[in-house]
Formats: structure tokens, sequence, C-alpha cells
């Protein structure tokens, strides 16, 4: 008998045994989105340590929900299988539900400005930005500690957009400065960039064509149509 059986044929019982352990669906979610390796999938879920993350991924792999594959290089790789992809969309309507009907000042009560950089590199549209020369966007959250309140996005055509959290010594085109809770909000569709900048929340300083187009090039959350 399973130590965290329902002890239930129900088939609802069954899915939450293998999809309820903390952290299961944001590891999907994070796969999903792009992420393979185990540092790239842990920046994804910043709040999860090394080794939860290794002993929930080894759980994911016997329940059949993902292949971790190790290339002669000595890399290794974890993708979703067919039956975890059947789940993506139910997930996503579960987001769905959570943005329209979970309070806006609750979803921002848990902060992080590694997570929002993350997500927001992910959803930058490299077509809006300019394709003959790299872009170099900084963005710099005042209220958080020196350490933790610099992100710097880059992007070149033909490449990922890469992110630092570190200074990569490159000139800076665009400088938004913001209040972390106004940029996790416009970001979610909670409120819009267009009042977080009017309000003083955001601002833009540098490139007028880049700044001008932020709406554009800085693509918001998929839930923020809901």
């Amino acid at each position: 008998m399973a130590r965290d059986s329902y002890n239930q044929f129900c088939p609802v019982a069954k899915a939450c045994e293998v999809l309820e352990p903390r952290w299961t669906l944001l590891l999907l979610c994070e796969m999903w989105a792009g992420s393979t390796r185990f540092n790239e999938i842990r920046r994804g879920v910043p709040g999860m340590s090394p080794s939860l993350m290794s002993k929930r991924l080894r759980e994911m792999e016997e329940h059949g929900l993902i292949v971790r594959t190790e290339k002669p290089t000595g890399d290794i790789n974890y993708t979703t299988t067919k039956i975890a992809d059947e789940l993506e969309a139910i997930v996503h309507a579960l987001g769905e539900w959570a943005h329209r009907n979970v309070d806006a000042e609750v979803t921002l009560e848990n902060l992080d400005a590694r997570l929002l950089m993350w997500n927001i590199r992910r959803k930058i549209d490299p077509d809006a930005l300019p394709r003959s020369r790299r872009t170099v966007i900084e963005f710099t959250y005042p209220e958080l500690p020196k350490e933790e309140r610099s992100y710097w996005l880059i992007a070149k055509s033909g490449m990922p957009i890469d992110l630092c959290s570190v200074d990569p010594g490159y000139d800076v085109d665009l400088f938004v400065s913001a209040d972390l809770k106004a940029m996790t909000s416009s970001w979610m569709g909670l409120s819009s960039l267009k009042t977080e900048i009017a309000q003083g929340s955001i601002s833009l300083i540098g490139d007028p064509v880049l700044a001008a187009s932020v709406d554009s090039w800085l693509t918001r959350s998929s839930y923020a149509r809901c």
C-alpha cells in the first residue's frame, strides 16, 4: 500500500496521488515552457531546494511523467512524456481559474524578482526588438537589497534571450526602474503597463524607440488575457 495513497479506486484520487506532491505541477510547467536541464528548471522554481527537486524528479520519472536522458557529454536532460503532456491544457485551465477567482492582493502577497524576471525573459518578443544589434535592457527594483535588485536582459538576433543577475558589462539601451509589485501586477495582467508608468511605479529611461514600444516586446503572461 502506497504511503501517500488515498486508498480509493476513484480516478481523481489516483490522479492526486501522482500530481499532488508539492512542486510537481510547477516542475511540469517549467519543462513545458522549454527548460530541460536541472539548473534551468530550478530557476523556474527558486523556492525549491536542490535535494527536494532531485527527489521530486525521480518520483516523476517513476510515475512516467518525465524521461531523464544522459548525453555522451554527461549533460542530463529532463523532458515530459506523452501522458504528462496530456495534462498541459488542464493545468493551464487551472491557472486561468485562479487568475479569475483568486483576489489580486492575495496573488501579489508573495513577490519574487528572480522568478518574475525568469518568466519575463521567456515572454520577450525578439521580433519586436532591433535585429541589427545586441539589445540590453536593465531592470532594477530599488526596494530590494543591492545584490537582488538588478537584472539584465540581453537580446541578439538568432539567439535565445539571456538573463543575467550580474552586470554583463555591456552598454545598456534601456533602463527600467520599477516597484516589484507594480511590475508583477502589470505582467500578470492585474494592472497595465500604461497605468503603472503613468503612476510613476515603472519608469523607462534610454532608447526612446524601445521605451515607446514596450507593450510590443514585453509580452505579458499568458494569463493576462483571462
